[in-house]
């Protein structure tokens, strides 16, 4: 369900590498790096966790461009990826995934300028990565045991450099950065219909042009 502009490759590395960029620039700032261990906004998760969190998605990319997806995984759609994630029900239920909090927590252990290291080093090679031919174009999530097109999976990418750009900006007192038009059409087409799944046509109308009749929330997770 990604964009018809993201499957073009030209496009989609376009998006991947400006969304990375973008990332890097907020994570590299001095006021992240002077706050690396303290709590961010994200309950359970260092401010350096949560950047080592958002600079990680360009190398779950990389990686899963380089490692052929078992054959006997399922190939599954962008929204029903997240109607199938765990975390995606938990998040609604207003749990957070401690394990994944300490994963990130532990690995921003390395310090601010290793972490910001490898995520360079992951965008110098995002670009090859991406150029490689690929039959079929598919990325395994081995954490899920499922794969999504390659599009598919950037766009999941990208919604995780969107959100936790917010949330790491949020815990420093910096400005939320703007991204790229191309990653932000990507991002919020997802966003609008994981919302849609979950609240309706009715209440993504009325929050979106009639706020007076608004039934609350429209949030996707």
């Amino acid at each position: 369900m990604a964009l018809p502009a993201l499957h073009d490759r030209a496009a989609l590395t376009e998006a991947l590498v400006a969304s990375t960029r973008t990332s890097i620039q907020l994570a590299e700032s001095d006021p992240v790096r002077d706050a690396w261990g303290d709590e961010s906004a994200c309950a359970g998760m260092t401010v350096g966790g949560l950047a080592h969190h958002l600079l990680a998605q360009t190398g779950h990319v990389v990686r899963g461009l380089s490692t052929a997806a078992p054959s006997d995984a399922p190939v599954i759609g962008l929204l029903d990826h997240y109607t199938r994630a765990p975390w995606v029900q938990a998040s609604r239920s207003g749990e957070t995934d401690p394990d994944q909090d300490d994963k990130d927590n532990s690995a921003a252990g390395v310090g601010h300028e290793r972490v910001l290291a490898v995520a360079r080093h992951a965008l110098a090679d995002l670009p090859g990565a991406l150029a490689l031919q690929r039959d079929p174009d598919v990325i395994h999530i081995p954490w899920q045991g499922w794969s999504l097109a390659t599009p598919d999976f950037a766009t999941t990418r990208m919604m995780e450099m969107v959100v936790h750009g917010d949330d790491l900006a949020a815990s420093v007192g910096l400005p939320t950065p703007e991204h790229d038009p191309l990653v932000v059409d990507a991002v919020l087409d997802l966003l609008v219909h994981v919302s849609l799944a979950r609240h309706g046509q009715v209440a993504l109308v009325r929050a979106l042009s009639r706020p007076q009749r608004s039934s609350g929330g429209i949030s996707a997770f």
